[in-house]
């Protein structure tokens, strides 16, 4: 019984949301409402243990001096002036100056330099690709250097006319596969919940 109570508790909030979408009715709107903040508040907590998970883990090796002292103190001090920052008295939280600040001049920069090296990585990935001469990599490279010549700042005319090209991609294309994918994978879950709940294995079938 302890296993089915969360595939229980998916599958009853999953059903409750869909109903809400399909049914106007005020009752099931609030208590939708009440299982989506439930929910956002169970996946903070979730975040916040993660988070203490962390920095407990980083502080112990920079206590035994194991693994890469450098980068954990570095992940512990910047969790601390995000604290600092956010959490001091008369700080306004997440709004606060302070911790806008930190977040244009560091945390942006961090990403865009990790996504700089994720640029490069994938080049050298595109380029292992072709090498082996798939039919399947050969697609997918091609269709990653049109949506790459369709985004390129180019003014004009021709520019307007890739960047609706661009838009038009993404939206109907693209759009239409990651959300394809969004509803496999919500509809194996679903299953998943379902066998679970009702205690159907594979050798019941």
């Amino acid at each position: 019984m302890k296993r089915a109570t969360i595939p229980a508790l998916v599958v009853v909030v999953g059903v409750l949301v869909l109903a809400d979408l399909l049914l106007v009715n005020d009752s099931l709107s609030e208590l939708a409402g009440v299982a989506i903040d439930a929910a956002i508040l169970v996946a903070a907590g979730a975040a916040l243990a993660a988070v203490a998970s962390l920095a407990v883990r980083r502080a112990r090796d920079l206590w035994r001096r194991r693994g890469d002292p450098i980068g954990a103190a570095l992940v512990l001090a910047g969790m601390a002036a995000m604290l600092i920052a956010g959490l001091r008295p008369g700080a306004a939280g997440a709004t606060d100056p302070a911790v806008g600040w930190l977040v244009a001049a560091l945390l942006i920069p961090i990403g865009a330099t990790l996504f700089g090296l994720l640029f490069v990585t994938t080049l050298a990935a595109s380029r292992r690709s072709l090498a082996s001469r798939s039919r399947e990599a050969t697609v997918l490279v091609g269709a990653a250097l049109v949506v790459l010549l369709m985004l390129l700042p180019i003014g004009g005319v021709v520019g307007e006319r890739l960047s609706d090209a661009a838009g038009w991609a993404l939206a109907v294309p693209i759009g239409a596969v990651f959300r394809g994918m969004l509803i496999g994978v919500a509809i194996l879950a679903a299953v998943f919940a379902a066998r679970t709940l009702l205690g159907v294995g594979a050798t019941d079938e």
